[in-house]
């Protein structure tokens, strides 16, 4: 190397190595930027995908990749869009940049199911309170008619008796959800509730031979009575159905009762069929049972709740409700 001296060779070498400083000290900082990048992009609750023109994916977070397939459904669009996939409802958003897109897909399934609830209940509501009036007639004249039919025509007045009276559960039950759970609590004997319960056994109509089996002995209660009534009639009322489509020509249903120092706990048994759907059995306007309305359980939860208790389903060697309401 002819020319140069061997103070500007030392001056080009500390150059080289500046530089070379520099690129590594940029380089880092851009890994830096890019793992930066790449955290914040999977810490995003919905899927994000970053497409090249060619329409290779540029990055994506692990909500994108266990969605892949979802991608070949997506395009670009200047509005938001929504789509369904696997039984799931995602909203769309996209928007480029240079020779980039980036797709979004948020999960709104459970939204749009609540807003489908939120519906549904006004309109249940409203075509309980269309039907609560013709109802509460029919009730009245079948009252009057059975004092003066026949002997042998008491019977068909009783039938008519027991399907208002289902309508009328059914009517109870609809504007109690729309409306919300709202206890009033005073101290009762569980020698009272057993009568209302009894009179909704009575009403509710079974064509087996029924066993029942409730606690004998007496204790106080300090709950909203009405609307344990309704629960455990809820309860009743499914374990009987339960029990008709049974091949059997009996069955039993059970309520044992057991406390301690926070909680009236409640086990109700029936030896009728099993449930099928168990993950439906809380879920508004979806029943597991052929006549059921979708709304006994979930209001029984709620009512159990209200009370500062909750309802599970247990399985040990049989089928049985636990109903637990704070002291």
């Amino acid at each position: 190397m002819s020319g140069v001296t061997a103070e500007e060779l030392n001056v080009l070498i500390e150059q080289t190595y500046k530089v070379e400083k520099d690129f590594n000290e940029l380089k880092a900082s851009y890994a830096h930027l890019q793992d930066t990048v790449e955290k914040v992009v999977e810490f995003l609750p919905n899927a994000i995908w970053i497409v090249n023109s060619d329409d290779t994916v540029f990055l994506q977070n692990s909500k994108a990749r266990d969605l892949w397939e979802l991608l070949k459904l997506l395009e670009f669009k200047n509005d938001d869009y929504e789509v369904n996939f696997n039984s799931c409802s995602y909203l769309i958003k996209s928007s480029n940049y240079k020779d980039k897109i980036m797709l979004s897909a948020t999960d709104i399934t459970e939204q749009k199911r609540k807003e489908n609830l939120a519906t549904m209940g006004q309109m249940a509501a409203h075509l309980s309170h269309e039907i609560r009036n013709p109802i509460g007639s029919i009730s009245l004249l079948s009252s009057t008619l059975k004092k003066r039919v026949m002997p042998e025509n008491i019977p068909i007045v009783e039938e008519i008796q027991k399907s208002v009276y289902r309508i009328d559960r059914i009517i109870k039950a609809t504007l109690m959800f729309s409306k919300g759970v709202e206890i009033s609590t005073s101290p009762f004997m569980w020698s009272e509730l057993k009568s209302s319960i009894d009179m909704s056994i009575g009403y509710y109509g079974y064509s087996k031979d029924l066993t029942f089996i409730f606690p004998e002995h007496d204790f106080e209660i300090n709950a909203d009575k009405d609307l344990l009534e309704m629960l455990f009639s809820n309860f009743i009322a499914n374990a009987i159905d339960a029990i008709e489509v049974d091949d059997e020509e009996d069955g039993v249903i059970e309520v044992f009762y057991k406390s301690d120092n926070e909680f009236h706990k409640f086990y109700i048994y029936d030896s009728g069929v099993e449930i099928e759907n168990k993950k439906e059995l809380f879920e508004a306007f979806k029943s597991t049972k052929v006549k059921g309305n979708g709304l006994g359980l979930v209001l029984s939860s709620q009512i159990a709740e209200a009370h500062g208790g909750h309802v599970r389903l247990l399985y040990s060697d049989k089928k049985c409700f636990e109903i637990k309401i704070k002291i």
